[in-house]
This record gives C-alpha cells, sequence and structure tokens, in this order.
C-alpha cells in the first residue's frame, strides 16, 4: 500500500455518527489548519482511499482528523472501529486553504466542515486572535471544542440544517470580522459564496473548500 504508514493513537467519539481519529505524526510531516490528507486503507482486499481535512490546530506528536461514519459505507465504519496501535497509511498534507495564525477568523462549516472550521478558530485563539465559528448541522459534532473557544471569548453560532435564512444573516452579522474561511460540501460553500456577495462582500476574498 502506498503512503507513510502511521500509527492509531486513539479513536474517539465526537458527536452522531462521528468519530475523531489520533493519529501519531509521522517524520518531517508538517501541516496547517486548513489543509488535508489523503488516507488509504485496506479493509477487506481492497485498497481504498479517501481526502480528510486535519480537525487538529496543530501537529506535535499527534494530528487529529474528523470522520463522518456512514453505517453502509465501506471504510468509515471500519476506520471508526480501529484501536490503539492500528495502521492506516497518508500521503501529504495537500491544499492551499491554511490558517497561518496572522488573522482574526471567520470559519463556515457545513456538516463535516466542522473540523478544519474548529481547528482553524482554535489555531487562531492560541495565536491571540478573535474567531467565531458558525455551524450548520442538524446533529452539531464537536460541541465540547465549541463551547471550550465560547468560554474562551469565541462567539460560536449554530443554525439548524436547511434553515438558510439564518445562515445568511449569520453570514452578514460575522463577515466582516475576520478573514472568512467556509469548508463543506458543495451546496454548501455555492450558498456561502453567493450570501457573502449578496452582503455586499467578495466571495473571492474567502477561502473555500469545497468537499465536493
Amino acid at each position: 500500500m502506498e503512503g507513510t504508514p502511521v500509527t492509531v493513537a486513539s479513536v474517539s467519539e465526537v458527536g452522531p455518527e462521528t468519530v475523531t481519529l489520533e493519529l501519531e505524526t509521522p517524520d518531517g510531516f508538517d501541516a496547517l489548519p486548513g489543509q488535508f490528507v489523503l488516507l488509504r486503507a485496506k479493509p477487506d482486499e481492497e485498497v481504498l482511499s479517501r481526502h480528510y481535512t486535519l480537525s487538529s490546530p496543530s501537529v506535535g506528536e499527534t494530528f487529529e482528523l474528523t470522520v463522518g461514519v456512514d453505517p453502509d459505507g465501506d471504510l468509515s465504519p471500519w476506520l471508526a472501529a480501529l484501536e490503539r496501535g492500528d495502521t492506516v497509511h497518508i500521503d501529504g498534507p495537500f491544499g492551499r486553504i491554511t490558517y497561518e495564525g496572522e488573522d482574526d477568523v471567520v470559519a463556515l462549516a457545513g456538516g463535516p466542515g466542522i473540523g478544519p472550521s474548529v481547528a482553524v478558530a482554535e489555531a487562531a485563539h492560541d495565536a491571540g486572535h478573535d474567531a467565531v465559528v458558525i455551524y450548520q448541522a442538524d446533529e452539531p459534532a464537536h460541541t465540547d471544542r465549541l463551547e471550550a473557544l465560547e468560554d474562551a471569548g469565541a462567539t460560536v453560532v449554530f443554525v439548524d440544517d436547511g434553515v438558510n435564512d439564518e445562515l445568511a444573516d449569520a453570514i452578514e452579522t460575522h463577515r466582516e470580522e475576520g478573514q472568512l474561511y467556509a469548508f463543506g460540501f458543495d451546496d454548501f460553500v455555492t450558498f456561502v459564496a453567493d450570501a457573502i456577495e449578496d452582503a455586499g462582500g467578495d466571495p473571492d476574498d474567502a477561502l473555500i473548500e469545497n468537499f465536493g
């Protein structure tokens, strides 16, 4: 199997059908919040690969990936069942959507986009900057980390899935409070870009990661 073998440090449930993989950082691996890796694994006879964006604010002895678990999926249930000491393979990091500690941030998350969004917000807070997280989901994940951010002075706005008027209002209210980031699937990030423009902003100034 191609890629760099990495050891699983832990697997934790962080929301409904959502887990985080904490992986031991291999030699030479250096990544910024917002970047992603290609993960390879062999649950049965076939090697499967998926892209996962980092959900840890930094890379030290370990780093973290957030995985949405589809009970009927061919890879995510297997990943969720991994144990300490198991191995997966990664390539990367990849991606130009990064946070380098220089600005206040407004991180917009649609569903699984909460992983990189909370990482960017935590990295901003750790660097002494303000952070806003606007999170649209029916069943939120990473609520403990979001509550910790709120306790530290960050703004966290929850929006129910499909309630796009509230999402647009939140974008209009907070869009000028920092560098805009958006992580999520195509429908979400397309709506975000349109809402930024409708509010008088330039969506080209936002750092948007489309999960497809």
